[in-house]
C-alpha cells in the first residue's frame, strides 16, 4: 500500500449561482488528500493518514476517500473543525486563501503518529501540511522513523502567499525532508523557489546529489522529465483544453507512484535502479492522467478506466 500522508481539507471554488451570482462550492481536497484519491481510482492500493475532523465537513472529506478506494484505517479523527481554502482562479491557474488555525489537521501531533505493518510500501509527504506546526514536525517525524526501511517521496508543492513570514523554517524542513527522500517531486517554479535559477536539469542533479535516487519535475503544458544519476528522460503533455489546473501536479504524483507500483520497485534497491523504461512508464502515467484532471473543473482526478 502506498501511504500519502497531509492535508485534507474542503476547497470553495469559485462557482455562479442560478442567479448569474459569484459563489463558492465546496470540494473536498488537499494536495496530498487528492493524490490518495488519484491513487485508489488509478487502481493502486492507496490509504491515506492525516488529521480528519468528525465535523460535517470531514465526513465529507472520509465519505469521498473511501468513494475512490483509499484506505481509513490510518485517519486520525478528532472533534477539531477542518480546514478550509478558498479559491480564486485567474485564467486557470489557481491561487488560495487558507483558513487553518485549530483545525484538525493542524493541530496533529506525534501522539497521533500511526503503527505501520509490512503492506505498507512507500509514504508520499507533501503540500501545506509540511508549513505549520504541529503537524509539519509530525510528518516530519514519520519520515524520519520510516525512511531507513520504506520507501519515501516528497512534492513541497510550494505556495509562498501561505508560508509568508516562515520562509527559513519552512525551507530547512523541505531540504532535510528531500535529503531523506528516495523520489522528490517538484515544478519547474517549486525547484527555481528552492535552488535558484538556473538549468533545470543541472538543477535536478543539484538536487539528486543530497541522497534522493529520482528526481521527477513537471513544467507545465511542456510535459515532464524524470532525472536519475544516469537518466534524462522527458515526456511532453497530453494537449486538452484546460479547465483549470487544480490537483494537476497531485494527480500527476498518483501516475508516477501507481506506475512504479506495478513495476513492482517500489522498494528501497527498486528505486535505486530504475530503468529508462520504467521511468518513461511513470511519465507517460502521470502526464496523461494530469490531463484528464486539467480537462474538468477541480480536482477530479481520473479512474483508470478513462485512460
Amino acid at each position: 500500500m502506498i501511504l500519502s500522508c497531509g492535508e485534507a481539507l474542503i476547497d470553495m471554488l469559485p462557482r455562479v449561482s442560478t442567479a448569474g451570482e459569484p459563489c463558492f462550492a465546496p470540494y473536498a481536497g488537499g494536495a496530498v488528500f487528492n493524490t490518495a484519491i488519484a491513487l485508489g481510482r488509478l487502481g493502486a492500493p492507496s490509504g491515506f493518514f492525516s488529521g480528519v475532523s468528525t465535523d460535517m465537513l470531514g465526513e465529507i472529506l472520509a465519505e469521498t476517500l473511501t468513494a475512490s478506494r483509499v484506505d481509513l484505517r490510518h485517519l486520525a479523527r478528532s472533534g477539531r473543525p477542518t480546514t478550509v481554502a478558498f479559491v480564486k482562479l485567474v485564467n486557470g491557474q489557481a491561487t488560495y486563501a487558507f483558513y487553518d488555525e485549530g483545525t484538525a489537521g493542524r493541530m496533529l501531533a506525534e501522539a497521533d503518529l500511526p503503527i505501520l505493518d509490512e503492506t505498507i510500501e512507500a509514504l508520499f509527504f507533501g503540500g501545506i501540511s509540511l508549513v505549520n506546526d504541529p503537524a509539519a514536525g509530525t510528518y516530519e517525524e514519520l519520515q524520519i522513523r520510516e525512511c531507513g526501511r520504506r520507501v519515501t517521496m516528497i512534492d513541497p508543492n510550494i505556495r509562498p502567499g501561505f508560508i509568508a513570514g516562515r520562509e527559513d523554517a519552512y525551507r530547512g524542513r523541505i531540504n532535510r525532508m528531500i535529503g531523506r527522500a528516495d523520489l522528490v517531486k517538484l515544478s519547474d517554479e517549486d525547484l527555481h523557489w528552492l535552488e535558484g535559477p538556473g538549468d533545470l536539469v543541472a538543477l535536478a542533479r543539484g538536487i539528486l546529489a543530497r541522497g534522493p535516487k529520482a528526481v521527477f519535475l513537471t513544467e507545465g503544458a511542456k510535459g515532464a522529465r524524470a532525472v536519475t544519476a544516469e537518466a534524462d528522460r522527458f515526456c511532453a503533455a497530453t494537449p486538452v483544453e484546460v479547465a483549470d489546473t487544480v490537483g494537476a501536479g497531485d494527480t500527476f504524483n498518483a501516475g508516477v507512484l501507481a506506475a512504479l507500483h506495478a513495476a513492482g520497485v517500489l522498494s528501497k534497491p527498486g528505486v535505486a535502479t530504475l530503468s529508462a523504461e520504467v521511468l518513461d512508464r511513470a511519465l507517460a502515467l502521470g502526464t496523461r492522467a494530469a490531463a484528464v484532471t486539467v480537462s474538468r473543473a477541480g480536482a477530479n482526478p481520473p479512474w483508470a478506466t478513462e485512460l
